[in-house]
């Protein structure tokens, strides 16, 4: 936050004297939209590309259904708490992310024990070999651990690549909006920042997800674009339908969190 931004925060903090409840308030509230934020973000990777699903013409990894939520959260918090909370929070989800993906390499990393101590669902037998997002192809059996972690640990760090882009494009062109606009048109800074900064995460998600597999030939141009094209409109759909959320969202708290607009204009600068 510029000096100058930071500094009227601070003013107008002595100036009406917050009290220690409204303050404890404001920070639970930005605890919950943080953490439905954080949960979303570690669901998606978590599931990531282990299951696709057909919804009308649409066919989507089911990683990408709680991500829209992620939007949703980093709107509000930017709105009501401005930007240097907005990318603070980014910032923790990045460092999660690289929690996620050193967990992960560690468990892969470890030798497993031998087969015949294994319980039975552990190893999988497989009728022909099958090629893996990572452009390996595995024949006869596989460890069940193996499976997943080729099923998510790429997409775990495509989803990171696509984050860090997507998350900090979303909180400028919010701000970029709220500037242009002077504060006005709120659905204008909601959906125009969503709509630009998903449209950065699917193009990113996919292409390094399955970029491997498309060098290795395993997987067509064609069938990338309709994967790009149908996670982008997916999160097309989401965020025109979040803007009435987002709305009673915005209202509801600036009532509960008592902020006035000067105090939302300030941090906005940051």
């Amino acid at each position: 936050m510029p000096t100058s931004a930071k500094k009227r925060v601070e003013d107008m903090t002595s100036n009406t004297e917050i009290s220690d409840a409204l303050r404890e308030k404001r920070e639970r509230v930005f605890l919950v939209l943080a953490g439905f934020f954080l949960c979303a973000m570690t669901m998606l990777n978590i599931i990531g590309i282990t299951r696709f699903i057909q919804l009308g013409p649409m066919a989507l990894a089911v990683g990408v259904l709680p991500y829209p939520l992620t939007f949703l959260c980093t709107d509000l918090i930017s709105e009501l708490y401005g930007r240097a909370r907005a990318n603070f929070m980014v910032t923790v989800g990045l460092a999660l992310n690289f929690f996620i993906i050193g967990i992960m390499w560690l468990a892969s990393a470890i030798p497993s024990v031998d087969p015949s101590n294994q319980p039975p669902w552990q190893l999988i037998e497989l009728a022909e070999s099958v090629a893996l997002p990572d452009g390996s192809v595995i024949g006869d059996s596989v460890e069940l651990y193996t499976l997943l972690y080729a099923t998510t640990a790429g997409a775990v760090t495509a989803s990171m690549f696509a984050y860090i882009a997507a998350q900090y494009c979303d909180v400028y062109m919010f701000h970029f909006w709220k500037r242009l606009t002077k504060g006005k048109h709120l659905w204008l800074r909601n959906n125009g920042s969503t709509l630009v900064s998903q449209g950065v995460d699917s193009f990113m998600v996919i292409a390094v997800t399955f970029g491997a597999q498309f060098l290795a030939g395993a997987i067509s141009a064609g069938a990338m674009l309709v994967l790009m094209g149908s996670n982008y409109l997916f999160k097309l759909f989401v965020a025109l339908a979040d803007t009435i959320p987002f709305y009673l969202g915005v209202h509801y708290l600036r009532r509960y969190l008592e902020l006035a607009d000067d105090e939302i204009a300030a941090y906005a600068e940051g």
